[in-house]
């Protein structure tokens, strides 16, 4: 537990510096810390620490760079890089915070503590921070954790994490909150009517599946989360490159998100009638693997030319769409690692949003900018439609201009919702390429604090 509950004796001061605010801090410290603190050059920029000693030689306080802002100190990154700089003790926040700028200080200096340590055992970090005055502990940890079970499930590779380890994955975080699971499995994808999921899962050793989750009374408000479980892709037959597969562990991204974010809404006891559906595939090549050109079906109806069968999320997805919108939901959110031109537009760091419905949208975008968990939104651009226009299906998954791809295949996935039901498409990488603070390189959850946080105040 990263956390201490009582300040005791000994506890060491941690004090956050703005960059403009290290001479006002200068002045309330003794002549020989003060003149320690010049001595050693620190400049107060975001991340920077200075160890400042007691005559004795133990510490007797803690400065650290933060980013200028109304509270320094209470930004989620300000702390989250000392977990792992400072020695084994009780730590407490010397400043003055709101509950909620203590809040996030909290947040990222737990998921400063996080490891992925499956398979090589590191040292933890035992400096241990008091509960900021008046935190929500319970949100907290529950951010905490839901973070955590995103990033280890992106973080295992896909020789442990196939289609049918995210099952067994999700079916244990579900039943722990005494949710509802059911699994359909290989061939009875297509007794189901879930063509598309099994066209593309078929070819890999574990066959496909749909996961699919419930919580909840059914007279609260319908949300529903999907998210894409392609747990590797190979490309299929339009094989990627080496380099562009390398990474493909984390196709599962949107999985992770949902699945993390499903375990934080039941935490919470948010009055909501929960349903997450997962496709998991694995993309992968046999001498039954779909091929480009093929025209597959779906569950909606719609035949769907295969533009390349390294666009496979987009087919999945519209199964599980087309599933999700018989039950007229209040709102559905997908989340998927589905197109590198999301990344070419907007980098790695920012998810793209695309969404049928403004109140939706500046809702999330709202508490986006509120839980420091960017979205950036993005046209539903109709007149790129006319290339998704195939011969000989009614759609084409890809077109054939390669410019926006990412709003095409938004498009594409627009076709599976039913007209009129609120829904966000969240584009992200969910993986960090270096290791920044509370942010190590590999899996990562984004858009779900945002999401979190525009359910709680919705139906909260």
């Amino acid at each position: 537990m990263p956390f201490a509950e009582h300040r005791t004796a000994g506890a060491v001061p941690i004090t956050p510096v703005a960059c403009t605010g290290l001479n006002a801090v200068l002045a309330q410290l003794d002549d020989l810390a003060a003149a320690w603190v010049e001595a050693s050059g620190f400049e107060p920029r975001p991340g920077k620490t200075c160890l400042i000693p007691t005559p004795g030689g133990s510490l007797a306080r803690v400065l650290v760079g933060v980013e200028t802002s109304d509270a320094p100190g209470g930004g989620l990154w300000d702390l989250a890089g000392l977990p792992a700089q400072l020695p084994k003790g009780v730590y407490w926040l010397d400043a003055v915070l709101s509950a909620a700028a203590g809040g996030w200080a909290a947040l990222g200096w737990a998921l400063g503590h996080y490891q992925f340590d499956r398979y090589r055992k590191k040292p933890k970090s035992a400096a241990h921070l008091v509960w900021p005055e008046n935190a929500d502990k319970a949100d907290i940890l529950r951010l905490m954790a839901g973070i955590g079970l995103v990033r280890d499930l992106i973080n295992t590779p896909a020789g442990d994490l196939g289609p049918a380890d995210l099952a067994e994955a999700a079916e244990a975080m579900a039943k722990s909150y005494d949710a509802r699971v059911s699994v359909i499995v290989g061939e009875d994808l297509l007794r189901h009517n879930y063509p598309s999921v099994h066209a593309v899962g078929r070819a890999a050793a574990q066959p496909p599946r749909l996961i699919d989750i419930r919580w909840g009374e059914t007279t609260d408000p319908r949300v529903t989360l999907i998210g894409k479980g392609v747990c590797f892709d190979s490309g299929g037959l339009d094989i990627k490159p080496s380099g562009g597969m390398r990474l493909m562990k984390k196709d599962m991204g949107g999985a992770a998100q949902v699945l993390g974010l499903a375990r934080i809404i039941m935490d919470a006891h948010l009055p909501v009638c929960l349903r997450v559906l997962v496709p998991a595939v694995e993309n992968a090549i046999s001498g039954n693997a779909f091929r480009p050109l093929d025209v597959l079906q779906t569950r909606k109806g719609l035949t769907v030319e295969v533009g390349n069968t390294d666009a496979e999320g987009r087919l999945i997805l519209s199964d599980a769409l087309a599933e999700a919108a018989t039950e007229n939901p209040d709102m559905i959110i997908d989340f998927a690692t589905l197109t590198g031109a999301a990344r070419v537009a907007l980098g790695p760091d920012v998810p793209a949003l695309f969404s049928n419905d403004d109140a939706l949208a500046n809702a999330l975008l709202r508490h986006a900018g509120e839980t420091a968990d960017p979205l950036w939104r993005m046209p539903l651009w109709q007149p790129y439609n006319t290339d998704l226009e195939s011969p000989v299906a009614d759609v084409s998954s890809t077109g054939t201009a390669p410019q926006g791809g990412a709003i095409k295949a938004a498009l594409f996935l627009e076709r599976f919702v039913e007209p009129g039901i609120p829904w966000a498409h969240i584009d992200l990488m969910a993986y960090n390429s270096s290791k920044r603070p509370g942010r190590p390189e590999g899996g990562e959850a984004m858009g779900i604090r945002a999401v979190y946080a525009m359910l709680k105040a919705r139906y909260g």
